[in-house]
Order: structure tokens, then C-alpha cells, then sequence
């Protein structure tokens, strides 16, 4: 069993669209799918269950991850502070499901949603593949995240609007900022906006820096503009058919 913790890993690296990622990707699938049933079924007492069961699933996820770098002796300020987009929202997914916060639910739909899918198509498991704990564990994160925000979407109806997308870009432009000094400060590459990451990633495939960001930002409004498509489509029906009646 201690095999499948061990930092240097000989069990086979992770194979990306193997089985075993798959397996994990239609197993997240299903949960969410699942929600479209549940909502017309559980009541309040039973969805509060489920978002504070799911809190804590992605608390221990989080947490576990981080005992198992300090495990190691390898947790510094330069790699796990919570600074990746990923990591903030992993956070506040907790809170906004303990409080059913609105606020967080209008961000986290176009980041930690948009952040969470890409995390879970191209994960960054390098030398641990399935079964490895750290495999479980990037799947348990990311999974948990992507999870939260269908859940909070689908069962408890939440949406983002206009005005959430307007914010959500701000925002993270204004975050970008923030974090560019604390990476000069303690030399670091959080939101890889100081650098290109150290492992292969789709950053290869843009600009060099610093001009790859500029193309992240274009990335990063096309996703969110998908994201934000069946809202928008579902608001010019519903006034097209307020137009029709009136």
C-alpha cells in the first residue's frame, strides 16, 4: 500500500485518455448528470446533506494533498500557497457551498468551472498514474470543484448573468496584478504568468512570454463566453417570447 504514496513513483507515469482517466472523467460525468433527477426530488434539509457532505469531501481532498507534500518536506511558499486559480477556488467552493454564497457561485461558474475541466482533461499527474494517491487526489480536487458549480447550477439553480461575467473578467484582472508582485516578492510562478510552467503544458503551444498572456486572456474569454452561451440563449428566448405574448 505505502507504494501507491511514495514520491518517487515507478508504478507507470499517468496515461492521458487511458481507461483509467476515462473512468474518472464519465464517473464525475454521471454525478453531475445525476443532478438533473435529485432536484426535483430532495428537499431542503437533504440538499443542505449534500452540499456540506461535498464541502468536506473537497476540504479532505485539498488537505490531504498538502499532508502528503509536508510529508515529504517539500511544501514551500514558492509552489503551494492557494494563488493558482484552481487552488482559490477550490477554497472558496467550500465556503460557497457551506453558505450557499451567490457571490462566489457568479466567479466560480466561468473559473473554477472553466479552471476545473481543463485540470481534468490535461492533469498534471506527471509520474503518478492510477492508482497512485496522487492521481485520486488531483481527480478528487478538480472533480470536486467542477462537481460543486454543476451542483450549485443544477439543483440549486444558481446563474451567472452579464453583470457575472463582467465582474469575473475585472476581477481577475485585478487578481493577475496582485499575484504578478508576489511572484516578483518571493519568486515564485503562480498563475505561470512569471513563466511558462516547468512541465509540458498548452502554454507551449502560445507566444513566448510575456505575450503568451495576452493570448490567455483571449483563451480565457472564449471559454467563458461558451460557459455563459445557454444563459444567454435561454434570456433572448424567454424576451422572445415575452414580445410574442405582449
Amino acid at each position: 500500500m505505502e507504494t501507491y504514496f511514495e514520491k518517487d513513483y515507478t508504478g507507470g507515469g499517468f496515461e492521458l485518455f487511458g481507461i483509467p482517466h476515462l473512468l474518472a472523467l464519465g464517473i464525475i460525468g454521471l454525478v453531475c448528470l445525476s443532478f438533473f433527477y435529485f432536484r426535483n426530488i430532495w428537499d431542503e434539509t437533504a440538499r443542505r446533506n449534500v452540499r456540506l457532505g461535498l464541502a468536506g469531501f473537497i476540504l479532505v481532498a485539498e488537505l490531504s494533498w498538502h499532508w502528503w507534500v509536508l510529508s515529504y518536506s517539500e511544501w514551500t511558499i514558492q509552489t503551494m500557497l492557494p494563488l493558482h486559480l484552481c487552488s482559490v477556488f477550490i477554497w472558496l467552493s467550500i465556503v460557497m457551498l457551506v453558505q450557499k454564497n451567490y457571490q462566489i457561485f457568479e466567479i466560480a461558474y466561468f473559473l473554477g468551472l472553466g479552471g476545473a475541466l481543463q485540470a481534468l482533461l490535461t492533469p498534471d499527474a506527471g509520474i503518478y498514474g492510477f492508482p497512485h494517491f496522487r492521481a485520486f487526489q488531483t481527480f478528487a480536487d478538480h472533480g470536486g470543484l467542477f462537481i460543486a458549480c454543476m451542483y450549485m447550477a443544477v439543483v440549486e439553480g444558481f446563474r451567472p448573468t452579464l453583470d457575472s461575467f463582467k465582474k469575473m473578467f475585472l476581477w481577475t484582472n485585478i487578481y493577475m496584478v496582485f499575484v504578478f508582485f508576489i511572484n516578483l516578492a518571493i519568486g515564485s510562478n503562480y498563475l505561470f504568468i512569471a513563466r511558462k510552467p516547468d512541465f509540458p503544458s498548452m502554454l507551449d503551444l502560445l507566444a513566448p512570454w510575456p505575450w503568451y498572456i495576452l493570448q490567455l486572456e483571449v483563451i480565457a474569454f472564449v471559454i467563458a463566453a461558451l460557459l455563459y452561451l445557454p444563459y444567454a440563449l435561454k434570456d433572448i428566448a424567454s424576451r422572445r417570447q415575452a414580445e410574442l405574448a405582449g
